[in-house]
């Protein structure tokens, strides 16, 4: 399923964001409720991420590196080409965010774009111990997130700290590429997932890969009558012939 540019295709984009923290004065460390009153400062994207499938470059931008408007700018861009957004708690985190930025500097909606939000394939469709992103890609043995001092990094890149910037982009950078890997190992369970023959013309192509892979395995039984099933040699995904091999006649049941 080639994603480069020039190729007939969804365009897919990877994308993560960080954000700087909330700062407000608090008088306890445990269960404390902020007042507007007591808020000094809201927190803001800080950087960004992203990146095209079927492309090896990523493209990053910070307020440090390239300024506030220029970076709101620039994912705006990215999510307007973009067919297909893939992300890890995206729906929840990186995308109203985004959104926020977008409206505080007077841009318009980005063009309409699928969300694929890896965490709640993980989370609907496993029951795994933990749904970070760092643990299920550890377990899946596809890498590990990118280690780092914590909260400090985030006050040393407020501080406009060179280094601190600088691990700040290894991290954002290599949170898309696992982001990413972790899409590929999870293609045939994502559901749902566009059909990427409506962009490639090939609808006798597997639906989630775009692999012309398929192997006919048992058949499909469901009230509108059977149909035959594949399983995609590639990815593993799942599905049926959009032909019925014969009617089911239900009358007379209830």
């Amino acid at each position: 399923m080639s994603k480069s540019k020039g190729k007939l295709g969804p365009r897919i984009l990877t994308i993560d964001i960080e954000t700087s923290p909330n700062m407000a004065h608090v008088w306890s460390l445990w269960n404390v409720n902020v007042g507007l009153n007591q808020l000094l400062e809201s927190g803001e994207v800080i950087c960004f991420a992203a990146k095209w499938y079927g492309e090896k470059k990523v493209h990053y931008y910070s307020n440090y590196h390239d300024g506030h408007e220029a970076m709101v700018q620039a994912a705006h861009d990215l999510l307007s080409e973009a067919d297909i957004v893939v992300h890890y708690n995206g729906k929840r985190f990186d995308i109203p965010h985004l959104n926020r930025e977008f409206l505080e500097a007077g841009l318009e909606p980005p063009a309409p774009y699928v969300q694929i939000d890896l965490y709640q394939t993980a989370k609907s469709k496993f029951r795994f111990p933990s749904n970070k992103l760092d643990y299920i890609a550890q377990t899946l043995n596809i890498g590990a997130k990118t280690s780092h001092a914590g909260h400090t990094l985030w006050l040393d890149c407020l501080a406009g700290k060179p280094k601190a910037w600088k691990t700040m982009r290894q991290y954002n950078i290599h949170d898309v590429e696992l982001t990413e890997t972790l899409y590929v190992k999870l293609l045939p369970w994502i559901q749902p997932h566009p059909h990427v023959g409506v962009y490639t013309g090939n609808q006798d192509h597997c639906p989630q890969c775009d692999s012309d892979q398929l192997s006919a395995q048992g058949k499909a039984y469901t009230t509108l009558g059977v149909f035959q099933r594949y399983k995609c040699l590639d990815c593993g995904k799942w599905s049926r012939g959009k032909h019925k091999l014969a009617s089911v006649d239900v009358r007379g049941i209830s």
